[in-house]
């Protein structure tokens, strides 16, 4: 992974943290997600005229993604109401990576490094030690954990999928631009299904937070999609997310909250995971 790949991953991962930590609309979970994903596909719609049609193999990458996309969106709206935001996402966010490891080995034949695999490893363990840090006890609510899981593991599918695919792809952009449209469309239709007409006036009341969240969240996977065309999928993978100690930065500068023990090893790992990585 080069320095400037590095970099713009680490970029990636501040603004992915920044959606997270500043968006604010009155929707429940599920419209919520709907709009940002709409969001990412009217900002993509713009795109489209600018960049190549995907070639017919690709196409297989794009709709499988879509698949893993909604698995991911139904399984975290899952794990949401089933436990704690702030310790099912780092749960499903610090499985994904080991799991796009062991997957990228098989799916793409990539073999990290021993250093890269103990970033990876570190990275990982720094998320899943916020997961489990004071608050309610997360090991004894059995079905956030499964929720959670379950995320990670389309979490790592569609990130292996969107690797392979933008590597076959013409650019990162066109297999991005592409996907975020199929997407976006796809989340429509579910939407009509389970929530009907009804859904769209409250949908437009917040177009504002869903451009905001389509620009930023559609710049900052693109960069990932792009980043996986340069450098092993696993490595970009487990440095995305490092979103994670990016939004406790957020948390304890912006929003006041206290810097505990917990934070403080959490934050330690995932650095040394982070220059691990870089080493490897």
């Amino acid at each position: 992974m080069t320095l400037f790949v590095f970099f713009a991953v680490l970029a990636a991962a501040a603004m992915h943290a920044s959606w997270n930590a500043l968006v604010k609309v009155h929707l429940d979970r599920f419209l919520s997600i709907t709009l940002m994903t709409l969001g990412m596909g009217t900002v993509a719609l713009l795109v489209l005229p600018f960049v190549e049609f995907p070639k017919a193999e690709v196409w297989p990458y794009i709709l499988a993604s879509v698949v893993f996309h909604m698995g991911y969106r139904t399984f975290l709206i899952g794990a949401y109401k089933a436990g704690d935001f702030a310790q099912t996402y780092p749960l499903a966010r610090g499985t994904a990576p080991l799991l796009a490891a062991l997957g990228g080995m098989v799916v793409v034949a990539e073999v990290p490094t021993p250093l890269a695999i103990l970033g990876i490893v570190l990275l990982s363990a720094g998320t899943l030690v916020l997961s489990f840090r004071g608050g309610a006890h997360l090991e004894k609510l059995t079905r956030a954990v499964g929720f959670a899981l379950g995320t990670s593991i389309f979490i790592a599918s569609y990130t292996l999928s969107d690797g392979s695919g933008a590597r076959l792809a013409a650019t990162a952009a066109s297999y991005a631009a592409w996907l975020f449209v199929c997407d976006a469309l796809w989340a429509l239709v579910l939407c009509l299904i389970f929530r009907g007409l009804p859904a769209l006036p409250l949908l437009a009341r917040d177009w504002k937070a869903g451009a905001f969240t389509g620009v930023l969240s559609g710049a900052a996977y693109w960069i990932v999609m792009w980043a996986m065309t340069k450098a092993p999928i696993a490595s970009v993978a487990s440095l995305r997310e490092t979103s994670i100690l990016f939004a406790m930065m957020i948390s304890v500068f912006a929003l006041g909250e206290k810097m505990t023990g917990w934070r403080g090893a959490a934050a330690l790992s995932i650095v040394a995971g982070v220059v691990a990585l870089r080493l490897g």
